[in-house]
């Protein structure tokens, strides 16, 4: 079987969603990802996985994925370069993807059928695995004259790319400090973007979430001097009280060359799976990742925090059938 690695946008999404059709139309179903997702007929033969940003966590850790679900259960598989979370979201829904990355908050407004996801509410969110912290970061460089969220007034600043899972952070995060986006000149960036734009001096600062470290921040690093803005006060208390999904986090001092380690929140990722593919097919991707976890950690330093235990941590949606029974098994 050819294993085509990190094909074309179009042709991933193509392929997912021909994969759909044909299986859903052998079962005597429809076509469209919802209606086959009642099916939960779909094999493993194909998965194209959504990730984020090529120069973002999600996209390494979801290559090497993508990479052993080819050589240990002979997939035809691809990973996909994405908006991240909403958009990923969406492809789940449209089978335009058997898996995805994505962060609590969205699956939690999809849904409820809130945010970005007004009245286009996703009824199933299967979860594979909890997967990773991410760290929702406020990037700045020395001399920006920002050293609290609330200086970003009148500044230029990047809160990630229209509707990802970053704009729902950043979007959330400025909301419990009182300012909106009219307080402030919000661009939509993804992180390399947001970085050269920094670089250059026509960016301020960049609302980034993500493991760590982000590779794009490191890159910035080696130009110039990177500081991490605390989230402090009571924003960062209302954030904590409000939603159930932010944790207390720290970025240490040395991450990016900085000196100060810096208050954050973190934000739980998630790989949700195709309510399409059947229980037998969770299971299989489930146990091939899990029982090559060492190669998954090995993606990323941010990774090595993906275990049985902390995968079965599910705070929005619910585990799987087919994942639940793989871990259940592990006891």
């Amino acid at each position: 079987m050819t294993r085509t690695l990190r094909r074309p946008r179009t042709l991933a999404a193509a392929a997912g969603i021909a994969a759909v059709t044909l299986l859903a139309s052998a079962c005597g179903g429809g076509g469209g990802g919802g209606e086959s997702g009642e099916d939960g007929e779909q094999s493993a033969d194909f998965i194209t996985i959504a990730t984020g940003g090529s120069s973002g966590v999600y996209y390494q850790v979801g290559a090497t994925m993508s990479e052993i679900l080819a050589d240990e259960l002979g997939a035809d598989t691809s990973v996909q370069s994405t908006g991240a979370s909403v958009e990923n979201l969406t492809l789940i829904q449209d089978g335009g993807a058997e898996l995805a990355f994505t962060q609590g908050d969205a699956v939690d407004q999809a849904l409820a059928g809130e945010g970005a996801f007004e009245g286009k509410q996703i009824d199933s969110l299967p979860v594979v695995a909890n997967l990773y912290d991410q760290y929702v970061q406020l990037v700045t460089v020395e001399g920006s004259g920002i050293e609290s969220i609330e200086d970003i007034k009148g500044k230029s600043i990047s809160v990630g790319d229209q509707n990802s899972g970053v704009e729902l952070n950043a979007r959330t995060v400025v909301d419990a400090y009182g300012l909106s986006y009219d307080d402030f000149s919000a661009d939509y960036l993804p992180y390399a973007e947001a970085v050269d734009q920094m670089r250059n001096g026509q960016l301020d600062a960049a609302f980034v979430t993500s493991g760590l470290p982000n590779s794009a921040v490191t890159d910035l690093a080696t130009s110039d001097d990177v500081k991490v803005v605390p989230f402090t006060g009571d924003g960062r208390e209302k954030l904590l009280s409000e939603y159930d999904y932010f944790g207390e986090g720290e970025v240490p001092a040395g991450t990016y060359g900085d000196s100060e380690a810096a208050q954050t929140l973190t934000i739980p990722n998630l790989l949700v799976v195709s309510p399409s593919l059947s229980e037998d097919a969770v299971y299989d991707i489930t146990k091939t990742l899990f029982d090559n976890i060492d190669k998954v950690q090995s993606s990323h330093s941010a990774a090595k925090d993906i275990t049985v235990d902390n995968a079965q941590d599910v705070p929005v949606s619910e585990l799987a059938p087919g994942a639940k029974k793989y871990f259940d098994e592990q006891g």
